[in-house]
């Protein structure tokens, strides 16, 4: 295995990545104070935040600085951000606790499956399910943290059914991992025998 260099960890990619990793506690802080404009806030960071992961795969694919840090440092960004403001939503009232356990359970057995996977030499990637589940985090942590009524649009109502559906598509995703790995040793065992 390739030793990790200096200009992969400080590449331009990575430190985006860095940079969403660095939000989690401004999100954070921003969520304990009072009031819509507050809310609002959070959630424009939160959005930002989230757009960076598209742009860090853009930019590594582009300047061909697709490293193994960053294939690692990119899910885990994603996940510490989801799981932080779940946590935080859940002490403001505005998520149901076992949900969150839910989806941060499966984003860590995932994330355990794929280093057991990669010390077996396979791969598990990432399928529409898990893209869809990333998806669904994200849009219903979005609303959940700006949860003030838009006009006529019950914000907290979508968030709640958002993440209703991210919770379920978080565990089947989930559980197709654990499939999809578990096929992959038979055939691996089937290969060797």
């Amino acid at each position: 295995m390739r030793a990790i260099r200096r200009q992969d960890v400080f590449n331009l990619p990575n430190l985006i990545t860095l940079v969403r990793v660095g939000s989690i506690p401004v999100l954070v802080a921003m969520l304990y104070l009072p009031g819509r404009v507050w809310s609002w806030a959070a959630a424009a960071l939160f959005c930002v935040a989230g757009l960076s992961d598209l742009l860090d795969g853009i930019v590594a694919r582009s300047l061909k600085k697709v490293t193994v840090l960053g294939q690692f440092l990119d899910p885990l960004a994603d996940k510490l951000l989801i799981a932080s403001m779940l946590v935080m939503l859940v002490a403001l009232g505005r998520a149901p606790a076992w949900m969150a356990v839910i989806i941060i359970c499966r984003d860590a057995a995932v994330t355990g499956l794929r280093a057991l996977a990669a010390s077996q030499s396979l791969g598990v990637p990432s399928d529409r399910w898990g893209k869809a589940k990333t998806a669904l985090q994200m849009a219903a942590v979005l609303l959940l943290i700006w949860h003030y009524p838009v006009g006529g649009l019950d914000v907290q109502f979508w968030g709640g059914l958002a993440l209703w559906a991210a919770t379920l598509v978080s565990f089947f995703s989930g559980l197709r991992y654990f499939l999809r790995f578990n096929r992959l040793l038979a055939e691996g065992e089937r290969d060797k025998a």
